[in-house]
């Protein structure tokens, strides 16, 4: 099977909510706010698809990131409004893949993405909330647990889970 990134198009919010009930379970979002991050920052929204030439592709996963404030994460399932004018990373907002398409090298060109659109972007840090235990995934892929959170972001990541960890990618990563 051949996977690939594309951009994401508002016909594909259906799709997305159907993933995001199958992989990110117990983390409801609703479609509007979806709907919302692509129609406030659509180069950072994108669809993972099964491409085997002979079916119509698949949808397989989804990530939705935008630009915002170090430690200043949007809370689940909320509105931003506008993006942030003094926004100074590109935050990862969420990633889904389906079990199928996992350890099909989707994640590391998802990092390239994330790569180019920080440099389109003109921001120097990248930044998420680890859930589901993929700290270990995001520590190897240059990612580091914030230290020294704030109280007001540890009041944030409680509303994940208590393994939730925001973790940041330093400017020297983000070299090559």
């Amino acid at each position: 099977m051949k996977y690939q990134w594309r951009p994401m198009a508002a016909a594909d919010l259906p799709a997305v909510m159907a993933m995001a009930a199958v992989v990110h379970a117990g983390y409801f979002e609703e479609q509007r706010v979806f709907a919302e991050r692509l129609a406030l920052f659509a180069p950072g929204c994108w669809i993972a698809q099964c491409v085997d030439g002979v079916l119509p592709a698949q949808a397989v996963g989804y990530a939705v990131m935008h630009p915002a404030r170090l430690g200043q994460p949007p809370a689940l399932n909320s509105l931003l409004q506008a993006l942030d004018d003094r926004a100074d990373c590109l935050y990862l907002h969420d990633v889904a893949l389906l079990a199928d398409a996992r350890g099909a090298g989707l994640g590391r060109a998802l990092l390239q993405i994330l790569r180019e659109q920080m440099r389109r972007a003109g921001l120097k840090q990248a930044a998420l909330v680890a859930v589901h235990n993929s700290r270990p995934y995001w520590e190897a892929a240059g990612f580091a647990v914030l230290p020294q959170a704030p109280a007001a972001l540890l009041e944030k990541l409680a509303s994940y889970d208590a393994q939730a960890a925001y973790m940041v990618m330093a400017p020297d990563d983000l070299i090559g």
